[in-house]
């Protein structure tokens, strides 16, 4: 068994749940300063990125437009999950003044935060390429955007491990502790939920083999130094199948990960894919204003 990419395709609930909300944050009684303008003022507008990155979040900012202002049309340069570089147009506005500021933040925010972690994913991702390993996100994502951030994860090429404490077991040490031992934990989720993945998390080669033995579907090797993550998926080729899928975590680094996904892992799972990002440099301009 293997960890899938099993964020739902179909996103349009999250999408304007996310939205409302972020509108609901910034707009609240309404826009004093867009009311400056007139009612009746039209204007073009484009939004420019200003770094290289990868671009996720459309869907998102659409949907902010959606919600203000239907009658505004945007007309995109640039796919979801494009590789862009400084300066390059992303997509050009039109439609009431108004409508066009009062959207603005709440557009952007979405893009140039989704954007940051499909930019991340992708460097991750490069930097793998020549390896048959999968790299994961983990829950460490921003509230209120759990699924946004995880689209956004394959939008650059990584992918995602649990969405949540719902759809998969991950046992760690202080659920084994508490259970009673490895054994215990994975047999008591077997009987709970017979069609759930079941991962345990092991710090030292003797927790592996339990894990292994107890029928884990995926053995998280926590903080295992190279030599041992090269020991460990030696010994679980070797023993007889089913054979779990082996996921190492823990100390990531640029310098450390090509040399962790040579060890011969499956799986590599990577917090900072979705906590330590940096959003995407964005800006909008108005280029023509006229009055109707």
């Amino acid at each position: 068994m293997q960890p899938r990419d099993n964020l739902a395709s179909d996103l349009t609930d999250t999408i304007q749940h996310n939205v409302r909300n972020a509108l609901e944050e910034d707009i609240g009684s309404g826009d004093i300063t867009a009311s400056l303008i007139p009612a009746g003022q039209m204007a073009k507008a484009r939004i420019l990125c200003r770094e290289p990155a990868v671009i996720a979040g459309r869907p998102w900012f659409d949907e902010v437009f959606r919600q203000i202002d239907p009658s505004v049309a945007l007309d995109w340069q640039v796919q979801e999950g494009e590789r862009v570089e400084a300066d390059q147009v992303l997509v050009f506005m039109e439609g009431p003044a108004r409508s066009l500021l009062t959207g603005e933040r709440a557009a952007m925010n979405f893009l140039q935060t989704l954007s940051g972690t499909a930019t991340r994913c992708y460097h991750y991702a490069n930097l793998v390429k020549a390896t048959g390993v999968k790299l994961l996100d983990t829950r460490k994502t921003l509230p209120g955007l759990r699924l946004a951030q995880k689209y956004a994860v394959m939008a650059g090429g990584c992918h995602n491990h649990r969405i949540g404490l719902y759809d998969a077991f991950l046992i760690k040490e202080n659920h084994i502790a508490a259970c009673g031992g490895i054994e215990q934990a994975v047999s008591t989720a077997r009987a709970m939920a017979p069609g759930k993945p079941v991962e345990v998390e092991v710090e030292n080669m003797e927790e592996f083999q339990r894990a292994r033995s107890a029928g884990a579907d995926i053995i998280m090797l926590d903080n295992f130094p190279l030599d041992a993550l090269r020991e460990t998926v030696k010994l679980n080729n070797s023993l007889p199948a089913p054979q779990p899928g082996l996921e190492a975590s823990g100390g990531i680094t640029d310098e450390r990960l090509p040399l962790i996904a040579a060890t011969g892992v499956d799986f590599i799972s990577i917090g900072t894919l979705t906590k330590d990002i940096q959003s995407i440099d964005l800006s909008m301009r108005l280029v023509d204003t006229t009055e109707i």
